[in-house]
């Protein structure tokens, strides 16, 4: 017999309590708890709607039954191909049955052409439909998008609701092999008491949809809403009740955009996919080094290459750098891609080690493309376009650079040495400037690697020791 247990969640935050207060003890918010009714019981399965599948769940009104681990039984169904190459890297080759996804951006940036690509490929290829659930558009503008990016399949259903029983109501009826809800701020259960797109609202639509795809083995992917400090809106719970988080992101004005990989269960963190964005929808970029910058062969002042790993993969890219004097009295620091505070530091270690006093002057760097920079194997470029900008002096042609500063001025050899080498090699650059070489790789040319092991030997290296505006030198 099942029995009613109440609880009350917060609707600016989504937090739960088990009694009511005329304030929330997460938020502060004064009068915003409200009942929520739950059924629990060992029938509780069954009075939701919603029978376990998975070993060592509940069967259908049973109790469960806890199964050694050795025991329990492996998925045996595959993963679903999205049809797009780059999408299926981020995923790590596909979609999980039963697996929720996140997928946040900013306003126009593309998830809808993203995941309407997807759901075409995934409908084109057979089997079960995939269903499209939009809370935000009209049937007849999501058909117009669908006949500009062509992707008119039989197979691809489309729903506009922004009610949780209508979609439940539809998953019964459809059994789909893809769920895609575009987007999650936008449905509602009108049992609870809270405004749509509210972190009670969105907490729980999430927890239903997620139980719901775990249940039934199809996967699930959610697209939501960024704030203006560029999180997913909602409660931050809302990361962790699923299974893959990716935001896409694109430079303002540009065609490039690039899916990033902050959390997934099932393939490797940090992945980046790139796109381009045409008429005819988003292509996978067929030369990832150049479209970051990292076939820039020819020295220049304030640019230099270095290899970052994202993934699976060696990414090639550019870091500039501008070094001015101060127009204020105080030093203007503009970052983008990079750590402030990893500028910051390699600033003081250029001062210390290096003997340029650049921390009073105004500082820009930049990572082209739009990728961030979070791997500190790329602390060497960052210190070459910076000595390089500061002194106004060019660095050396077709040479990338290698290393992880530390604070007394060393260089040290990242994760990877090898595979970032044969991609420099790969590009065509010349020499490397790395604080060690990569031992028994093939392929290598002999001369490609250049030792430095310290901040010195690196701007000797670059010539810049001789350039004017550095104090001392490095000869001796």
């Amino acid at each position: 017999m099942a029995r009613k247990s109440t609880r009350y969640l917060c609707k600016e935050c989504g937090a739960e309590s088990a009694t009511w207060m005329g304030r929330c003890p997460a938020c502060g918010a004064w009068d915003s708890l409200t009942e929520l009714a739950r059924v629990i019981g060992k029938d509780a399965a069954r009075a939701a709607g919603k029978a376990p599948v998975a070993a060592g769940r509940a069967p259908a009104g049973g109790p469960a039954r806890p199964l050694p681990l050795a025991e329990v039984p492996l998925d045996a169904t595959r993963r679903v191909t999205s049809g797009l190459a780059e999408l299926d890297r981020v995923l790590g080759g596909g979609f999980v049955p039963g697996a929720a996804v996140l997928v946040g951006g900013d306003p126009g940036i593309g998830k809808s052409t993203l995941l309407l690509q997807a759901a075409h490929a995934v409908a084109a290829a057979g089997g079960r439909p995939v269903l499209y659930v939009t809370g935000e558009e009209s049937p007849g503008q999501v058909r117009l998008r669908a006949e500009r990016l062509g992707a008119l399949s039989p197979g691809l259903l489309l729903l506009a609701a922004t009610d949780l029983d209508e979609v439940l109501a539809a998953l019964e009826q459809v059994a789909p092999s893809l769920l895609i809800l575009d987007s999650v701020q936008t449905l509602s259960d009108p049992g609870l008491e809270a405004a749509t797109g509210s972190p009670a609202q969105v907490r729980h639509v999430a927890q239903v949809l997620t139980r719901a795809a775990k249940a039934s083995g199809w996967p699930l992917v959610l697209i939501g809403h960024v704030t203006k400090e560029g999180q997913i809106a909602g409660p931050r719970l809302l990361e962790h009740m699923v299974d893959a988080v990716f935001y896409f992101e694109g430079e303002e004005g540009g065609s490039g955009r690039i899916l990033r990989s902050v959390k997934n269960r099932f393939g490797p963190t940090h992945e980046v996919a790139l796109f381009t964005m045409g008429d005819g929808g988003l292509s996978p970029v067929e030369d990832p080094s150049g479209f970051l910058g990292g076939r820039h062969l020819k020295g220049a002042t304030g640019a230099a290459v270095t290899v970052t790993w994202k993934g699976s993969r060696p990414l090639a890219v550019e870091v500039q750098a501008l070094v001015s004097a101060p127009r204020y009295g105080t030093p203007a620091r503009v970052i983008q891609g990079v750590d402030p505070r990893r500028v910051g530091l390699l600033v003081a270690v250029l001062e210390k080690a290096g003997g340029l006093a650049i921390g009073g002057s105004d500082i820009f760097v930049s990572v082209a493309g739009g990728l961030r920079l979070d791997d500190p194997s790329t602390d060497a470029a960052l210190l070459a376009a910076l000595a390089s900008a500061h002194a106004g002096a060019a660095l050396p042609d077709a040479t990338l650079y290698l290393g992880e500063a530390g604070l007394r001025g060393d260089l040290r050899a990242g994760g990877r040495l090898a595979e970032r080498c044969l991609e420099a090699a790969r590009l065509g650059f010349a020499r490397v400037l790395s604080p060690a070489a990569p031992e028994g790789v093939k392929g290598l040319p002999a001369d490609l690697v250049r030792i430095m092991p310290d901040v010195a030997a690196l701007l000797a290296a670059c010539g810049l020791a001789r350039a004017r505006g550095l104090s001392g030198g490095f000869d001796a």
